[in-house]
């Protein structure tokens, strides 16, 4: 069969020798074509032209002869579609803090995954954070306390008894230990949040004391870190 005169046109170089020339016929033009048209390939065109076919299976497209097999995306291997769900969601919120705060994403994932790790709404922890520390890292109160939520060296060696100041300065360690008092505050004081942030920026003596004589021991920290939180503070 005769190939149409538009497909020869596109393939066919158009400045191949006069002496090469050949006539299409009207009956293989397409209909709007002009009977007179002529066409000059270049050489071995026509050969490579009929000794391919205008159309091939996918599966014959796709072969590539000797190849190395590429490293597998990491998005895809044999996870589940509910933890591929798991982890966009964890990211999305982890970006969505990272721009709320206006912090790298890399120190919002930090938090987030610290939070969520010691059971800790992760909204409460970048709140805390933010009134402790403003995110730095390297923050030292006058009164000694260090790092991100602002830990006193003696509060961190009741959960972690080796931990150094140096270690208290480096967000993982700081962020560990800081969720897991508050979350120990929090069980402690029967889920009242703010008599617990209370005692995480006063300590217990100061709370107990004003409790005692029958006094507020609100001070202002726990409205600040709480204001339009409607949490309760854990993930139970």
């Amino acid at each position: 069969a005769s190939v149409p005169v538009f497909i020869l046109a596109t393939i066919l170089r158009s400045d191949a020798p006069a002496s090469t020339a050949v006539t299409v016929s009207a009956d293989s033009a397409s209909a709007d074509a002009p009977r007179s048209l002529r066409l000059r390939p270049a050489p071995n065109k026509l050969s490579l032209l009929a000794a391919q076919p205008m159309w091939r299976p996918a599966g014959d497209v796709l072969k590539r002869g000797k190849t190395t097999e590429a490293a597998p995306l990491p998005f895809f291997g044999t996870h589940t579609a509910t933890e591929y769900r798991q982890s966009f969601a964890r990211w999305h919120r982890i970006y969505t803090f990272s721009a709320q705060y206006r912090i790298k994403a890399d120190l919002a994932r930090r938090i987030y995954d610290a939070a969520v790790t010691a059971g800790i709404e992760p909204e409460l922890g970048f709140r805390l954070v933010r009134v402790e520390s403003v995110f730095d890292p390297g923050a030292v109160s006058s009164a000694g306390a260090l790092g991100l939520t602002q830990l006193m060296p003696g509060t961190a060696r009741l959960f972690e008894p080796n931990v150094t100041r140096a270690q208290l300065l480096t967000p993982d360690v700081n962020l560990r230990i800081g969720f897991r008092y508050l979350r120990g505050l929090i069980r402690e004081y029967k889920g009242d949040l703010k008599l617990a942030l209370l005692v995480y920026n006063r300590g217990p003596i100061a709370v107990d004391r004003a409790l005692s004589l029958g006094q507020s021991p609100s001070n202002g920290y726990e409205s600040i870190v709480t204001k339009g939180y409607r949490g309760n503070g854990t993930l139970e």
